[in-house]
């Protein structure tokens, strides 16, 4: 039962079907592993263990009975602590919603359910989701799974965690400007980004709504399309014969290489190097337009992170930690005309990347310029902190903020991931691309 905890989601469906796997002994032993993990506490803030148990038992019946709702019915997820569930506390890792419990589910979590999914809790994330470190003092830091010493990512920290260390078969989270990619990149896992709008955020609490997207950290990229689907209500497409032969795959060259670090930098020119060899055709590609584009940052997220969290932070600002709090009040600065015309000009950027673009199946960067920084060191050293939450989140927050679909996939180098930004609601295609670069780089 042990290697139940390794294995993709998309083959514990499979064993469920073919009645090699009972779905209560696999929820049993998920539930199991997480009581006895030493990080337990760091990873789930909240374990749900009276619903995972009756989900799993109704699974059970359905399996003996061939009546299973999908691929994946049975098989336990974990949730990122933003996404309402009925009952339980949803409080997006603050202190300032302690005791928030919603009275329904998301309607993404009501699909899963639907679909036969099990949920295992609720997992840890940086506070109010504002981070893509993974630090959070004030309530819990998960720990990264391959440096100890080290953040894990953010601000899905916990989701990515959850998966990582085996106590869930995958992590539904949350992405604004890279916080499914990057602990998807430095815990050596798959990570997806949806596009702006393609699912629902009915029942998730929100940082930036323009930017907000759901996403899920998964061991395979079959697994990801597969958790789409049933987010959507709809089938998963056939990754079958996914092939990198004849794809034309942009290398961006321009902010996404700047200050690239040496160990991210060596991965990611071997996993270009692996696709070429799998037949993709790599081809550098600038684009100083972009430069504009990253430089409205700071107006479009924190404005609308202010705005929509302003009252609720300034009636007890004590209880958040001091870097998030700033990162918040950093956009009082703005005004109304500043976040329109900002708004305005990034719009007829992302058409001319559009424009730019068209002529690949994808656009490839390193996940992220660094390795996970070091956990003591960002507590004791401010400016680290900034430099390092910054550079983490740049090369992800290209496909935030040109509209784009998101893919992180693992290099085989621990904490070193590849992205692939695809078109706007392309998301078929690019984990069909992603499966084929998955195998290449296996």
């Amino acid at each position: 039962m042990q290697d139940w905890l390794t294995q993709s989601a998309s083959d514990l469906g499979r064993g469920i079907a073919r009645g090699e796997i009972d779905p209560v002994a696999l929820t049993a032993t998920y539930l199991d592993a997480i009581e006895s993990h030493p990080h337990r506490d760091r990873i789930y803030a909240r374990v749900t263990e009276d619903r995972a148990m009756s989900e799993a038992k109704a699974a059970k019946a359905r399996a003996e009975t061939g009546r299973r709702l999908s691929l994946l019915d049975g098989v336990p997820i974990s949730w990122k602590d933003l996404f309402d569930s009925a009952g339980t506390a949803t409080e997006a890792g603050s202190l300032l919603l302690k005791d928030r419990v919603p009275q329904r589910d998301a309607p993404v979590l009501a699909r899963a359910t639907a679909a036969g999914l099990v949920c295992l809790g609720k997992t840890h994330m940086s506070e109010l989701a504002f981070s893509g470190l993974g630090y959070n003092p004030q309530t819990a830091t998960p720990p990264c799974v391959n440096d100890d010493t080290a953040v894990p990512g953010g601000s899905s920290s916990g989701a990515a965690a959850s998966v990582a260390f085996g106590l869930a078969a995958a992590g539904i989270g949350s992405d604004t400007g890279g916080s499914v990619r990057i602990p998807s990149a430095w815990n050596d896992l798959v990570g997806l980004k949806t596009t702006s709008g393609r699912l629902t955020l009915d029942g998730v609490v929100p940082l930036c709504l323009k930017f907000d997207t759901i996403g899920p950290l998964t061991r395979s990229v079959e697994d990801a399309a597969q958790l789409l689907a049933v987010m959507e209500g709809r089938t998963s497409p056939d990754l079958t014969g996914a092939s990198l032969e004849g794809r034309r795959i942009a290398r961006l060259r321009t902010v996404a290489e700047d200050d690239l670090r040496d160990g991210p930098g060596a991965a990611y020119e071997a996993a270009l190097d692996r696709m070429a060899e799998a037949g993709a055709e790599i081809v550098d590609v600038t684009h100083p337009d972009l430069e504009d584009a990253m430089a409205l940052s700071g107006i479009l997220y924190t404005t609308e992170a202010y705005g929509l969290w302003k009252d609720v932070i300034e009636a007890d600002p004590g209880k958040m930690f001091g870097e998030i709090l700033e990162r918040f009040r950093l956009g009082k600065q703005f005004s109304g005309p500043d976040y329109v015309a900002a708004w305005a000009k990034l719009d007829a950027l992302r058409k001319d990347w559009t424009r730019a673009m068209a002529g690949f199946d994808a656009v490839a960067t390193p996940s992220a310029a660094i390795l996970p920084p070091n956990l003591d060191r960002l507590i004791n050293d401010g400016d680290y902190y900034v430099t390092e939450n910054l550079l983490a989140l740049r090369n992800t927050r290209i496909g935030n903020l040109m509209g784009s679909c998101g893919l992180s996939l693992p290099t085989g180098t621990p904490s070193c991931g590849l992205q692939l930004l695809g078109a706007s609601m392309a998301e078929d295609r690019l984990v069909r691309l992603g499966a084929a670069a998955e195998a290449a780089l296996a």
